[in-house]
């Protein structure tokens, strides 16, 4: 379940819920008691790193790991070409 934030816009209350998807968002603050309660916009709490994602990270199909970012590639960046 994600943890969203909410503040009010009437006393500048801010708070976190952890919430399913479907439940709806509070209407009321929790501070002040007036139904001006908005989700706030948050950054997420992860960050994905590294060279790509790997075909075979869950598999077992040898030791060779292909990587997918570089499979459509046709070898023209950073291939070193001739200048």
């Amino acid at each position: 379940m994600p943890i969203y934030d909410f503040s009010c816009s009437a006393c500048g209350h801010s708070f976190e819920r952890l919430q399913k998807l479907s439940d709806a968002d509070p209407s009321t603050c929790p501070a002040c008691g007036k139904a001006a309660v908005t989700r706030q916009v948050t950054a997420p709490s992860f960050r994905l790193a590294g060279s790509g994602w790997y075909e075979t990270d869950f598999k077992k199909d040898g030791d060779k790991k292909k990587n997918l970012a570089d499979s459509g590639s046709s070898g023209t960046s950073g291939s070193g070409s001739a200048e």
